[in-house]
C-alpha cells in the first residue's frame, strides 16, 4: 500500500477522533448565548438541505422522476418522524418501482 494514503487515513481517524472527544468535553465548559444557539442550528438545517438538493439531480445524466419522487417520499417520512431504516427503505423502494416502470 501507499505509504501517504495509510497516513491520510490514520491522520482522518485520529481527527474525527479529536472532534468527537471535543463535541461532549468541551460543551460543559462552553456557553453559547441562545441567539447563537438558534443561529447553529438553523446553519446546521440549512447544510443538510443543501446537501439533499445538490444530491438529488445527478451530475452527468439525464435526471428524471424517479429520483425526486423518492427524496420526496425520505423528506414525507422522515416529517413523520419513523425510523432510518425505514425512510430509507421507501426512499429506495419508491425510486426503484418508479424506474421499473420507465419513470426514470
Amino acid at each position: 500500500m501507499n505509504l501517504s494514503l495509510i497516513a491520510g487515513a490514520i491522520t482522518l481517524a485520529a481527527g474525527t477522533y479529536a472532534f468527537r472527544f471535543a463535541g461532549p468535553t468541551l460543551r460543559r465548559r462552553l456557553t453559547f448565548p441562545p441567539r447563537l444557539t438558534r443561529l447553529l442550528e438553523v446553519g446546521s438545517v440549512v447544510l443538510l438541505i443543501a446537501l439533499a438538493v445538490t444530491t438529488l439531480v445527478p451530475a452527468g445524466h439525464k435526471a428524471g422522476f424517479a429520483l425526486p419522487a423518492g427524496v420526496l417520499v425520505a423528506t414525507i417520512l422522515a416529517w413523520r418522524r419513523m425510523p432510518l431504516v425505514l425512510i430509507t427503505i421507501g426512499a429506495a423502494t419508491t425510486t426503484a418501482l418508479l424506474r421499473l416502470l420507465g419513470l426514470a
